[in-house]
């Protein structure tokens, strides 16, 4: 058959064509391209904040729901929150807290479950306002050094890429350390990210003393002129003294360079990990100077709560959270957003 039949043939009508009789159809237009407008950014982090807290006020949520609803406050259901609180890991101070809260005034009658949301919410906001600071860059520190640390699988170098994109953003210039020197991944994943923004990256092979590395990077960063030096470090756990040790060594050769750097110690948390945050943030505080926190994988967990536990005990500025793996997933931390989203309540 050649082409023109075979072509000819695919074009006979079926067999419902041949007996009502084929009508040729007329095109159908295509629909006027609409674009949506762009939602508001604050919108925008809203609502991946409390779709990555889902997990947590979800476990928050539902207890309360089942403890509160239509019966009369006495005591026992007061124990009842505070045991699902601590087991969200707010901790035990900031559990009783809103248990007072809660059976203030309101014993022996019903309570909406909305209202215990409210009043969680408030009661959070109180214990993260204080530590809701932003990372504040000084521009007489040229360069500004940032030391990123952290437990192996924290988002350490994740983090600082997505660091460095927003602040070459602001239109400051800004220069990588690969200071994980362990892993050829992370040396890798820094170049990468250094591309992007067209940074330079100070690297060396793996294997290579990440002391030597930082003396060199804040001499180079110096030389260009950059406005901010952020350094990675390997990831490292806090109960492993040899390893502990060595970043000290870091911070005493930045020091040498430098008797002010580094100018801000971020300790970048696995919100995962729960409770053995709170000892990583005690270990880390101890021994490098922590100056401010970063949680990352908030989306992750249902124990979202560890963060309001840390701020308790802690006092530590909480400068970034982050609800995923997208560069717009890591954001300035905003007490109210963070208390009302893990409550469950809307925006």
């Amino acid at each position: 058959m050649s082409d023109d039949e075979r072509t000819s043939e695919t074009k006979k009508p079926g067999l419902l064509g041949r007996l009502f009789g084929a009508r040729p159809t007329a095109p159908v237009e295509p629909p006027p391209a609409t674009v949506a407008p762009e939602p508001e950014q604050k919108r925008s982090w809203w609502r991946r904040l409390k779709d990555g807290l889902a997990r947590s006020s979800s476990a928050i949520g539902e207890g309360i729901s089942s403890i509160f609803t239509k019966r009369k406050l006495d005591g026992n259901m007061l124990d009842e929150l505070e045991d699902i609180l601590i087991q969200a890991d707010l901790g035990i101070a900031t559990a009783t807290r809103i248990r007072d809260a809660v059976g203030k005034g309101r014993y022996d009658r019903e309570i909406d479950p909305e209202e215990v949301k409210s009043i969680l919410a408030a009661e959070v906001e109180k214990v993260l306002t204080p530590v809701a600071r932003p990372l504040a860059i000084d521009p007489e520190a040229k360069p500004f050094v940032i030391l990123v640390v952290g437990v192996n699988g924290s988002g350490k170098t994740t983090t600082i890429g997505k660091l460095a994109s927003q602040l070459n953003a602001e239109g400051r210039k800004v220069m990588l350390a690969a200071g994980d020197t362990f892993r050829a991944a992370a040396i890798e994943q820094l170049q990468i990210w250094g591309g992007r923004i067209g940074a330079t990256v100070v690297a060396r092979p793996q294997g290579a003393d990440a002391a030597g590395l930082a003396f060199d990077a804040i001499n180079q960063a110096r030389a260009e002129g950059a406005d901010v030096l952020l350094m990675d470090t390997a990831g490292r756990l806090q109960n492993r003294a040899e390893l502990m040790a060595e970043l000290e060594k870091v911070i005493r050769v930045m020091k040498k360079v430098d008797s002010a750097a580094p100018h801000a110690v971020l300790l970048v948390l696995d919100a995962t990990v729960g409770q053995n945050a709170l000892n990583q943030v005690d270990i880390f505080g101890k021994v490098a100077g922590v100056t401010g926190l970063v949680m990352t994988k908030l989306d992750g967990t249902a124990r979202g709560g560890i963060l309001v536990a840390i701020a308790e005990r802690f006092g530590l500025p909480v400068h970034f959270i982050g609800v995923g793996e997208g560069q717009g997933d890591l954001e300035p931390f905003e007490a109210a957003d963070f208390a009302r989203a893990i409550a469950g309540l809307g925006e």
